[in-house]
């Protein structure tokens, strides 16, 4: 059981950065700007397909850049010491000197830096030089969670500027930087609402660090889902889409961007035809927060919310991809107050139906603050309807807080065998159960409030395990029915496979994170 979507449940989509590589100049210095002055594009659509996009492109390129970047990164450390210049030990034959660096890097010393280079693409959204590009073109680290230390615009016309961050949204991957100039050319965001699946699609953008180049495509699919977080909605495109086409612009045949390129599906970190672009619809209000105050305010409900995946609709009875189930409700949230509660339904927001093309994430973010709003919920069976107010969305620390850390050990077996429902379980689940002890409590790390079965054993050829359940995981719900002892359990199997499912939903918790649903095929009785 995976208690997050992460990246890596799809390990050949990459974002398309830019290409890192080791530089050892600085960026070349700003040079003065001239007094250019554009109109901004408005371009009619040409009916049916177009003999050429030379015009548009035209039109559309000047207000394109590139995005370099630099920063500094450590490579090692030096330790001082007899021998060479500088007090540095003289390197003996290539074997010695590869163990010598290990040592001093596991000894510490003085920090070796050199200064790391990427590059991106962007476009300009206004004459006085404001410019949209992805987050992780200018942000540095692992989680692309620091500013990089200078960043170099680039327009088409080869001035160079140095650009400061206005603000960044990680959550969204997109960021609005700022250049000193004036008359620039600039584009603007079209309704990608509007977009339909098979419409011609231009991408223009900075690949793998050749300069303007354009391509041209059609929108392949929308509201692609690939797995990189909670606002998920790409316009899917098969104009290509390479290395460094991050944080360029998507056009329509208008001349109005509807996309900002933002990742690739490639086995091979070339192009295959799948590329990704975060939708105007979602860009243009973050962008417009970034722009006016350099941060980005959220709708909040305080729920954590699982899809309703085929087992989970099955476990629950209920139609596929229609709706969303809670898996938690924070105590004293916008949710907690209207009366949501774990294991509801949410089946439509404010009338809008929540499915895979709307997320119930999506849906709330973009409500404004303090709209009070109606849930229409299935509850046991049952729709019911509550309203909610909707609050600010916390910061990332807070939120990241709140859903609490993994706990990694993995509970010692304790002899329980003769406890009444084990082998019902097991034969039901191919999960052994143990009853949650004191001695196991203490071994997981488990908080005095959690209550349920903990699973010691599961068979490999189970859908269980199929589905990633493991030792040391803790049942709290089969069946929406709260479970704390093997018995138990297996009577809450049972009434599952009386009432004709194959599937149970059961709420699973692993350490101290918040649980999550799963559903688990019933094997069949003998």
């Amino acid at each position: 059981m995976t208690s997050k979507i992460s990246r890596t449940l799809i390990p050949v989509a990459v974002l398309a950065t830019g290409i890192a590589a080791i530089a050892f100049a600085q960026a070349p210095a700003s040079q003065p700007a001239q007094n250019a002055v554009a109109p901004a594009v408005a371009i009619m659509p040409p009916g049916g397909a177009p003999r050429s996009f030379a015009d548009l492109t035209a039109r559309l390129a000047p207000a394109v850049v590139n995005v370099s970047t630099t920063q500094k990164v450590e490579i090692g450390r030096m330790r001082r010491g007899p021998g060479g210049p500088g007090g540095q030990a003289q390197p003996g034959n290539p074997l010695e000197e590869f163990f010598r660096r290990f040592q001093e890097q596991q000894d510490g010393g003085e920090p070796v830096t050199r200064e790391a280079t990427s590059l991106g693409s962007g476009f300009i959204i206004a004459a006085d030089g404001y410019i949209v590009t992805n987050n992780h073109v200018i942000s540095a680290g692992e989680g692309r969670d620091k500013p990089v230390e200078s960043i170099t615009v680039t327009l088409s016309d080869r001035r160079e500027y140095t650009a400061r961050v206005v603000g960044r949204d990680p959550l969204t991957d997109l960021a609005v930087l700022k250049i000193e100039a004036t008359g620039l050319p600039f584009v603007q965001f079209g309704n990608s609402e509007q977009t339909r699946v098979g419409d011609w699609s231009i991408a223009i953008g900075n690949p793998f660090g050749l300069g303007g180049t354009v391509t041209a495509g059609i929108i392949s699919a929308l509201h692609r889902d690939i797995g990189s977080g909670q606002y998920d909605r790409y316009i899917q495109t098969d104009a290509s889409i390479n290395q460094g086409n991050s944080g360029g612009p998507l056009f329509d045949l208008n001349g109005n961007v509807i996309g900002v390129n933002t990742a690739i599906f490639s086995p091979t970190g070339g192009n295959v035809g799948l590329g990704f672009s975060i939708p105007a619809e979602l860009a243009k209000p973050v962008v417009d927060q970034l722009k006016a105050t350099g941060a980005v305010k959220r709708g909040y409900l305080g729920v954590a919310i699982q899809r309703m995946s085929t087992d989970i609709a099955a476990g629950l009875g209920l139609p596929k991809d229609k709706g969303e189930i809670v898996a938690s409700v924070e105590p004293g949230g916008p949710a907690a107050r209207a009366g949501v509660r774990q294991g509801d339904v949410i089946l439509t927001v404010g009338g809008r139906e929540v499915n895979y093309d709307n997320s119930l994430s999506y849906i709330v973010a973009t409500t404004p603050i303090g709209t009070t709003i109606p849930l229409e919920l299935m509850r046991e069976g049952k729709r019911l309807k509550v309203n909610a107010i909707i609050a600010q969305r916390p910061s990332e620390a807070v939120v990241a807080q709140r859903a609490g850390m993994p706990a990694d050990d993995e509970p010692a077996a304790e002899d329980n065998s003769k406890a009444p429902g084990i082998e019902a379980a097991k034969a039901s689940l191919g999960i052994t159960l143990q009853p949650l002890s004191p001695v196991l409590r203490q071994q997981l790390k488990l908080d005095e409030k959690v209550q349920g079965v903990v699973i010691a054993g599961i068979s490999p050829s189970s859908d269980a395990a199929t589905k990633g359940l493991q030792r040391g995981d803790v049942i709290l719900k089969i069946g929406q029915k709260p479970v704390t002892t093997p018995a138990e359990a297996a009577a809450a199997v049972e009434v599952e496979r009386k009432a004709g499912k194959d599937t149970v939903l059961m709420l699973v918790q692993r350490g101290n994170t918040p649980g999550r649903y799963t559903g688990v095929k019933l094997i069949p009785a003998k």
